[in-house]
């Protein structure tokens, strides 16, 4: 199936719990590539999260920001550090005593003091991959990736729809080719068979060896091989786009062994009509693989 590896896809939750914003954002790459931007607090549920994206996504880089914002602050701990507030008592004694100061700590003395109290978020009773707010987290992007097939597989039929006229005019070339071949090889055959006609007049020319030499010649010049492979990745091509699996890598390996099978047939074809299709052909796929290089 051809399916473009560019997307984008935004998803917010607003619940009783959390409010949640996921983004999605794709682009080319030769693999899956998956960057997970998000609150450290998430770390144990990343590979989940991953598992969620690499289940909906082949190929191509996969950015993934997640924000969170609770809908109650964290329970609080406040801890007083006693031996510290003895021992600063003690010493307030004996300022007193010494006239120094008068009165007593306040409320707001402890307050001004870091070393006065401790203060710590309480951790929950339920594991942070259990809690309600993952559940949001993954429900959100699940969603997300949802919205994201569709944008990928919307480009995809565009882009489909290019390759597809331009598999056909490949087809229209190569088979140009092969006619423009066999034409230059049927003029090849009877500029042979007229040499052969002015070697008769040899007499020290052996006409068996002659026969094998034109055989052979004429054998290097023909790309019968070359138009069957050809046709033949022509035909997987459209097998590959018809499947539904992804078929970006898969159409990049066919694009070189089509050019692999131009080369060849550039070099081994007769005839002055030859190179032009051989130059067209080669822009043709030029602008093919650049197309498939958008293919998960």
């Amino acid at each position: 199936m051809i399916k473009s590896m560019t997307g984008f896809a935004s998803v917010a939750r607003d619940e009783d719990t959390a409010s949640v914003a996921v983004t999605v954002k794709t682009v080319n790459h030769r693999f899956l590539d998956v960057q997970l931007r998000m609150p450290g607090s998430l770390a144990p549920i990343e590979a989940r999260l991953r598992a969620l994206v690499q289940g909906r996504v082949a190929r191509g880089r996969v950015e993934v920001g997640i924000t969170v914002q609770p809908r109650r602050g964290p329970a609080v701990d406040v801890e007083l550090n006693e031996p510290f507030l003895a021992a600063l008592e003690s010493a307030l004694e004996r300022a007193r005593a010494a006239g120094i100061v008068e009165g007593r700590l306040t409320a707001g003395d402890l307050l001004r003091l870091p070393q006065a109290l401790a203060i710590r978020e309480t951790a929950e009773d339920t594991a942070i991959d259990e809690s309600p707010v993952v559940r949001q987290i993954e429900s959100a992007l699940s969603e997300a990736l949802e919205q994201l097939e569709v944008m990928r597989a919307r480009e995809g039929a565009y882009l489909r729809t290019d390759l597809d006229a331009r598999r056909v005019r490949l087809g229209e070339l190569f088979e140009g080719v092969a006619a423009a071949a066999e034409d230059g090889l049927e003029g090849l055959r009877a500029r042979l068979a007229e040499r052969v006609r002015e070697l008769r007049a040899d007499a020290l020319a052996d006409e068996g060896l002659v026969a094998q030499e034109i055989a052979r010649f004429a054998g290097r010049s023909d790309i019968t091989e070359e138009v069957v492979r050809f046709r033949g990745h022509l035909e997987h091509w459209r097998a590959l786009s018809d499947a539904p699996e992804p078929c970006g890598r898969k159409l990049d390996f066919l694009l070189q062994e089509m050019n692999r099978e131009v080369n060849t047939a550039g070099s081994k074809a007769e005839g002055p009509a030859v190179p032009p299709l051989i130059v067209e052909l080669k822009a043709e796929l030029e602008k093919m693989r650049e197309q498939a290089q958008n293919v998960e």
